[in-house]
């Protein structure tokens, strides 16, 4: 996550080549890592207006910035499979700054989670989140629509996870401002989304398109650590 830090300063300073401007930054995310990353460059003092976190329809974050519901919830399978999550394990980093450095709040916030499936928050807790955070949550329809859209307009092929956080730029910030969407993975990673947006499977990565026909080796081991170890012992020393 510190390293994601050096991210937003970057996109900032490319953002304002051409003189200072309003930058605001859209982060996919179902576990609150990388915009965390965001929440802290901000406390460091990069003039960020606001962090838009993206939500595809496991929308717990979501929900949390927008009505302070931060309940569990069934997780539904989507296109952006690595933002299929409800108890967000980043989370937690966030809501200790958020309760003034207290441990025992967060403690208390957590025992409440696991007790009653829900986090309360104060409205002074919450009118602190949204001057930090807006957010949407994007479905799998707007996903699929949006990388076709997008592919069409730019040339340039979404992955489904961040185009949930393009479609999320697109609908709440500012057209005037620099609206940077973080990028998630190659799109050849989730070809049968792409196909169903553009009509074709996404092209594949030189490197790993050169694997195709290669021999392949599988080696089925015990479930014993003992055999794992001398396994990895072994492939060392070769």
């Amino acid at each position: 996550m510190l390293a994601q830090v050096v991210y937003y300063f970057y996109g900032w300073l490319r953002a304002t080549d051409n003189g200072v401007k309003p930058v605001y930054f859209s982060v996919p995310t179902g576990n609150f890592g990388d915009i965390f990353a965001g929440y802290v460059a901000k406390r460091m003092g990069l003039p960020v207006e606001q962090l838009l976190l993206a939500t595809n329809e496991n929308n717990i974050l979501t929900r949390f910035v927008n009505d302070g519901d931060y309940s569990l919830a069934g997780v539904v399978p989507t296109v952006s499979p690595s933002m299929d999550i409800q108890v967000a394990s980043n989370f937690e980093r966030y809501l200790f700054h958020l309760f003034g450095d207290d441990p025992a709040r967060v403690r208390n916030a957590f025992a409440e989670l696991k007790e009653q499936c829900r986090i309360s928050f104060t409205e002074g807790e919450m009118a602190r989140v949204r001057a930090d955070f807006c957010s949407a949550s994007v479905d799998q329809a707007q996903t699929v629509e949006t990388i076709g859209a997008f592919h069409t307009e730019t040339g340039y092929l979404l992955d489904p996870h961040t185009a949930v956080g393009v479609r999320a730029a697109l609908d709440l910030l500012p057209a005037d401002a620099a609206r940077i969407c973080l990028a998630t993975a190659h799109p050849a990673k989730f070809g049968d989304a792409v196909e169903r947006a553009i009509g074709a499977p996404p092209e594949l990565p030189p490197s790993i398109a050169a694997l195709t026909g290669l021999p392949t080796r599988c080696k089925v081991w015990a479930a014993d650590l003992a055999v794992l170890r001398a396994e990895i012992d072994h492939s060392v020393s070769v």
